[in-house]
């Protein structure tokens, strides 16, 4: 991994997800694979702008479209506290990294 930030390093993705038995780990664990994954591809692109910010987290938000249909063939959903949790960690990762986003915007491509 290639984070630099403190802050990301030091944060736990996915938390209420994670102590959930609802959510089954595995799918957890793709969820914050996806958002580290995200956070490597900030550092490694330095976005200067919302616009460049959104297209980075546009493509995170497909993948959870993605994880939500695993989730569903697993007995589970990203329903509303999956859905709350995961956009409080976008919004976390675009104020870590200094963007005052939409929080909406950040994830304007979600299924769920």
């Amino acid at each position: 991994m290639t984070i630099q930030n403190e802050h990301i390093l030091a944060h736990s993705f996915l938390h209420d997800m994670q102590e959930d038995s609802y959510f089954p780990s595995a799918q957890v664990e793709k969820g914050k694979a996806i958002l580290l994954n995200l956070c490597e591809t900030i550092e490694a692109k330095k976005p200067s702008s919302l616009e460049q910010l959104y297209t980075l987290t546009h493509a995170a938000t497909e993948e959870f479209n993605l994880l939500g249909e695993e989730l569903e063939e697993n007995g589970s959903e990203l329903e509303t506290a999956a859905r709350e949790n995961i956009g409080a960690d976008f919004e976390f990762i675009a104020k870590t990294y200094g963007f005052e986003a939409d929080s909406e915007e950040l994830i304007a491509p979600r299924e769920w």
